[in-house]
This record gives C-alpha cells, structure tokens and sequence, in this order.
C-alpha cells in the first residue's frame, strides 16, 4: 500500500465555511493513488470538516442550526477560563467533528453528485486554517 502526505492552507473569515473538495481532488490526483482513501484533519479546536451540498441556502441553515445547538448569546465555561468569547465556536466544532475519510475510486473521489467536502472555520475572528490529509491504496 502507497502512502501520500499533504497539507492545505486557507486563510478563512470568522463563522465562514469553504468548499475544498477541489483542493483534495488535486491531492488525491497527485499521490498516484487510484483505489483506496484519504483521511483528513483539520487542525485547530474551533474548526471542522464535513460534507454537504455546498450552495448558500443550506450554508446559511448550517449556521442557522449551529445557533440552535450553540447560541452566541449565552454564557460558556470557557469564556471564564480563557475569557477569549469563543466557547461556542469551540462547541460548535466539536459537534461536527475535526476529520473526515472519503473513498477513492479509479482515481476520483467517492462523493455524491451534490456533495462537497467543506471546511468551518466556526471561530470569532478570522483564521489560518491547516487541513492535514493522507492518502492510502494502490497505484
């Protein structure tokens, strides 16, 4: 089995999101890796990767949920301990989840037609966002 590393960089607005799904296809493209996976991770305590339909209805209704399960007008734990105002993003990412797998079949990435993968910077304040990935199988 072949291994290939990369990293991606995206400098990111606070509670914004970003198709990536491009970046990762050029990646999976560059590893020589027809059948088998890549592994992602991004980096940071208050950002996130999923996929979803990438269009701005349901971007906004992410947001607009994220406010549900974490409102920005409550108090957290958090702020007290490092008083940075943020603990709903930190919350915020840990619902979705830092990491995701998707398969890779004769060179392409196993996403349905309206599916993208996409990046959360659910922070306050803009960010230099860092998505590790690694891309596993055969030639």
């Amino acid at each position: 089995m072949k291994v290939y590393g990369f990293q991606l960089s995206f400098r990111m607005d606070a509670e914004t999101s970003a198709d990536i799904t491009t970046h990762v296809q050029d990646q999976v493209r560059a590893s020589g890796i027809r059948e088998g996976f890549v592994v992602l991770f991004a980096q940071g305590s208050t950002c996130a990767l999923s996929t979803m339909e990438f269009e701005p209805g349901l971007r906004k209704d992410i947001l607009d949920a994220m406010e549900r399960v974490a409102p920005s007008d409550i108090d957290y734990a958090h702020h007290r301990t490092w008083n940075d105002g943020n603990g709903r993003s930190h919350v915020r990412a840990t619902v979705i989840g830092p990491s995701l797998t998707v398969p890779i079949t004769k060179g392409r990435l196993d996403l349905g037609t309206w599916q993208q993968i996409v990046l959360f910077n659910f922070d306050i304040h803009p960010r230099e966002r860092v998505v590790i990935g690694k891309v596993f199988g055969e030639p």
